[in-house]
């Protein structure tokens, strides 16, 4: 019942317009109208190729369109351009302006757009214009609820003679269908089929305000995706990344399912048992994306696959479910962006460069609402669209802001492929702001670090002159002398380690003159070490919590002693023997008493410096 009231709405409509204004602008005449629907997909596009004339002495400066109210409501997209090429060598200049008008005397349910020409049409002059009109919601399912095995079928509502308050000389249509399985249609004078497309005309010499009423009832298994609200979110940051967060609600709009949902069948049948049924989601990202992800509010979905090329990068996603008419899903999908690609500069100002629709492709968006979250600081922005939208700003509080990030709010109803074009926002932003984050990072450590070098200095005891205090005192300072001498142990141990290097170089240069200095500079640093020892040593015999470790470090101190002595013994006896040019094995006899006692040593000296820090 309601795709006939709509038809006779429009029906009743145009009849009152053939009768009260039979003369309206009869100026201008259409002397060739093609005009060709596309219904493949559920967004119904219909290009119109108008050629313009001026019959009257007056200029003409502009040319109205005309659409039912019924059929405006579902416009989403309306553009106009010039056509200057003959023949089959066609070329499109720029896009003309187009604004809503309102003429008078003229019923309020036909919806008129004003085409401006880029100069005025003097008497008998003609020109070609390319309009294309873009319309969603407009292929209605019919029946409107379906079984999972059943197939979908859609109406169509239009009229075969194009709809103008000028008079058409030939006029003629073309409807593109999906499959050439129709199920009705209107037929009319001059009606053919050739495959899937339906041809009406050409009709001749027809008055303004021509109504010629058509149907089509045909198949079409096209899954109906529309995005309720999506939510973009593109935020900058100046260190080199465009963050882009996409939040979608989206339901399949087509036949509803009734019935029972059984997905063995789907399965095993996916063609038959759910044709329209949505299985993925296909988005065309820019060049160089990159931390894709895809999730919904219980996490991460793995059914994703990704493609990229040069110029650029396919995102496949699948739902966690079918989606059949009337079922709907929500997901996130979120990738960066090189800055350099979208952020430029101009006149001391930045702008970002970026599309503004959904990626996906054949998706409507009933509400589409884009958030540009520029850096901390920015000021003088703008926006500049191709065309309009609903405007605001609004601040979001991020990790690190102080005063919050300026958000530009971009907002528009009915967006469909053809809006996917690039927007600007301009702002000025001072490069010394982006070093207040890693300022306020450094000076957040540095209060950290200063307050533990304080807390751990700070002496948080209730009385320093207490027993246990005073033990504590002495304990510590025995502890810092013992390390001290663990030190300087070590220093020797390095030393004598230089004595047996010193020992390979002489076996393999000869050179005992610089063994001799090797072996000279040792004893002049023992003597030293030996020094730094003594006042340590009594102030450990002198102190009372030292009772327990003295043996220990007393027994290290003389045990590395006695190494040295046999280490400048070895090393003499070697120097010796090599000055004297005794070699073989009574060098090696001459030798081993000292080496042997050198490695018991050493293995000695190893076992009290491991039970001295132990303890």
């Amino acid at each position: 019942m309601g795709f006939r009231f709509d038809l006779l709405l429009l029906f009743t409509t145009l009849v009152l317009l053939s009768t009260i204004t039979p003369t309206v602008l009869s100026d201008v005449i259409l002397s060739k109208v093609d005009r060709r629907i596309d219904l493949t997909s559920q967004i119904v596009r219909v290009t119109s190729t108008l050629k313009v004339e001026n019959a009257g002495p007056d200029p003409v400066s502009e040319v109205l369109l005309t659409f039912p109210e019924i059929q405006a409501k579902d416009l989403a997209y309306l553009t106009a351009t010039l056509n200057e090429g003959k023949g089959k060598v066609k070329k499109s200049g720029s896009n003309l302006l187009i604004n809503v008008a309102k003429p008078e005397e003229l019923p309020p349910s036909l919806i008129f757009h004003s085409v401006s020409l880029p100069k005025a049409l003097g008497e008998g002059d003609s020109l070609t214009i390319d309009v294309l009109a873009v319309f969603t919601h407009a292929l209605r399912p019919f029946p409107e609820e379906i079984t999972q095995a059943d197939i979908q079928l859609v109406l169509f509502q239009d009229t075969a003679h194009y709809l103008s308050p000028y008079a058409v000389k030939v006029q003629s249509l073309t409807v593109k269908l999906p499959k050439a399985r129709i199920e009705t249609y209107t037929k009319l004078e001059n009606t053919n089929i050739h495959g899937s497309d339906i041809k009406y005309g050409p009709y001749e010499n027809l008055p303004p305000f021509s109504y010629a009423p058509i149907a089509v009832h045909f198949e079409t298994n096209q899954p109906f995706a529309v995005a309720q609200e999506l939510v973009r979110e593109i935020e900058i940051s100046h260190w080199g990344n465009v963050q882009v967060t996409e939040h979608y609600n989206v339901v399949h709009q087509g036949a509803k399912s009734k019935g029972e949902f059984s997905r063995l069948d789907f399965q095993a049948r996916p063609h038959l048992r759910g044709a329209s049924a949505l299985r993925n989601l296909v988005a065309k990202l820019p060049p160089r994306a990159h931390s894709i992800y895809y999730r919904d509010e219980i996490g991460n979905i793995s059914t994703s696959n990704v493609w990229g090329d040069p110029k650029k990068t396919e995102l496949v996603i699948e739902p966690r479910y079918p989606l059949f008419g009337g079922w709907r899903t929500t997901f996130t999908i979120g990738y960066g962006l090189p800055l350099q690609d979208f952020l430029f500069g101009l006149e001391g100002k930045r702008f970002l460069n970026f599309s503004f629709g959904s990626p996906i492709n054949d998706l409507v968006t009933d509400n589409l609402i884009v958030k540009v979250v520029l850096p901390e600081g920015s000021n003088d922005i703008s926006i500049s669209t191709p065309f309009p939208v609903k405007q605001g700003q609004e601040t979001k509080i991020s990790h690190l802001d102080v005063a919050g990030r300026p958000v530009v709010v971009l907002e528009k109803t009915n967006v469909v492929p053809e809006h996917n074009q690039y927007f600007q926002v301009y702002y000025r932003f001072n490069k010394l702001s982006m070093l207040r984050e890693p300022f306020m990072l450094i000076s957040g450590f540095f209060i950290l670090f200063v307050s533990c070098i304080v807390y751990m200095h700070v002496d948080m005891s209730i009385s320093k002159s207490s027993a246990s205090y005073l033990a504590k005192l002495q304990w510590d300072e025995v502890r810092a002398t013992i390390q001290q001498v663990v030190s300087i142990i070590n220093q020797c141990l390095s030393k004598h380690e230089r004595l047996e290097a010193s020992l390979h170089d002489l076996s393999r240069t000869g050179d005992v003159q610089a063994c001799k200095t090797a072996r000279k500079t040792a004893d002049s640093l023992f003597k030293e070490y030996s020094k730094e020892l003594k006042p340590l040593l009594s102030f450990l015999q002198s102190s009372p919590q030292a009772t327990q470790i003295l043996p220990k470090v007393e027994e290290l101190v003389a045990k590395e002693k006695e190494l040295q002595e046999r280490l400048i013994a070895k090393h003499s006896t070697i120097v010796d023997c090599y000055e004297k040019k005794i070699g073989g094995r009574e060098l090696e006899n001459r030798v081993a008493s000292h080496q042997q006692k050198v490695v018991a040593l050493k293995q000695e000296v190893d076992d009290l410096l491991d039970y001295i820090e132990e303890i």
